[in-house]
């Protein structure tokens, strides 16, 4: 953020909540914040937090919080850090979107944790900019905006742009904009309060290792799951995945059955059945083309095998967000 290491000033750094934010990713981004003015000993940083309205706000776990203003009550500050989460796409943003373009307009430095990265995206102040956004929005959101570059990193500083994947990536992002503020001798300190062990990189992965997350160590198949992953849109055959570690299709059937209690075939269609359910819940994608999108030849078959997983249709789970959408735009 082209920012110098200052130890004396004091920044405010303002947080604009939306509906249903993440309260870890919030948490940690300001605990960081409380915490380099206890190892310091003195006010390096104040805080503001602001909700659409200015009445008290409810995080995606229920809990409510205070605020101090609504968010047309926001002026220029060094930084501001939008702070969403579920279902991001439920809720009108327009009142926010003006604000931060004007912000933008003044020379904030502007930031996001979690699904805050949608909103930037939508005010459009992340073109020609990196950003980060979580693992689980990343698939939606590089299909809605297909040309802003977004990564998979834990976090990404670009100029005036911050962004992380939410979580507790969000202290890796904080610990970075405070060795850039006010040096690594005090984000060390602070990374210590927290127990935190380390400062991960920004280039560190999101999501546990295949390995770790399935509780399966067999090298070959951890290759084929790895294979499915990246040809969910131009499925293979399963013979042709077993060739590529050298095992027969009968083979490659026991290694499934013994480690994941299932065929290789009903586990490539739940992948591809899952990234489908992402899509239509977090974008407009036509439903024609969130199917093709996920491997499948026709709109029956998709929602065929859609129905007998899920038990509701594409359109169904469309229908369904997009009546919680209208819930959520009248109760805001």
């Amino acid at each position: 953020m082209n920012i110098r290491p200052d130890i004396g000033a004091t920044h405010t750094v303002g947080f604009l909540l939306t509906p249903n934010f993440s309260m870890i990713a919030f948490a940690a981004a300001v605990e960081v914040l409380r915490l380099t003015n206890y190892v310091t000993g003195a006010k390096a940083f104040a805080w503001r937090l602001y909700s659409p309205d200015g009445q008290p706000i409810e995080a995606s776990n229920g809990v409510g919080l205070a605020v101090d203003g609504a968010y047309g009550d926001v002026g220029p500050m060094p930084e501001i850090i939008v702070c969403s989460g579920l279902d991001v796409q439920k809720y009108d943003h327009s009142a926010l979107i003006a604000k931060l373009r004007k912000l933008a307009f003044y020379g904030v430095s502007i930031g996001a944790v979690c699904t805050g990265t949608y909103i930037l995206a939508k005010a459009g102040l992340l073109d020609d900019h990196r950003c980060a956004i979580h693992w689980e929005n990343f698939d939606s959101f590089r299909e809605e905006f297909p040309e802003i570059d977004a990564t998979q990193e834990l976090f990404e500083i670009d100029r005036n742009r911050f962004t992380c994947a939410g979580g507790t990536a969000s202290i890796d992002m904080m610990l970075a904009l405070i060795t850039a503020k006010k040096g690594a001798v005090i984000a060390a300190l602070v990374t210590d309060e927290l127990i935190h062990h380390r400062m991960r990189d920004s280039h560190e992965r999101q999501r546990m290792e295949l390995r770790a997350r399935l509780g399966v160590s067999h090298p070959k198949l951890l290759a084929v799951i790895g294979e499915m992953d990246k040809r969910l849109e131009r499925p293979v055959s399963c013979a042709q995945l077993a060739r590529t570690v050298r095992l027969s299709p009968r083979q490659l059937e026991r290694l499934f059955q013994r480690y994941l209690d299932t065929t290789p075939t009903r586990y490539y269609l739940e992948m591809r059945l899952n990234r489908a359910r992402q899509l239509l819940r977090q974008t407009s994608m036509p439903i024609l083309s969130v199917g093709l999108a996920c491997g499948f030849v026709s709109a029956s078959h998709f929602s065929k095998c859609y129905s007998e997983h899920f038990d509701r249709t594409p359109s169904e789970e469309r229908k369904g967000m997009r009546v919680e959408r209208n819930v959520a735009t009248a109760i805001a």
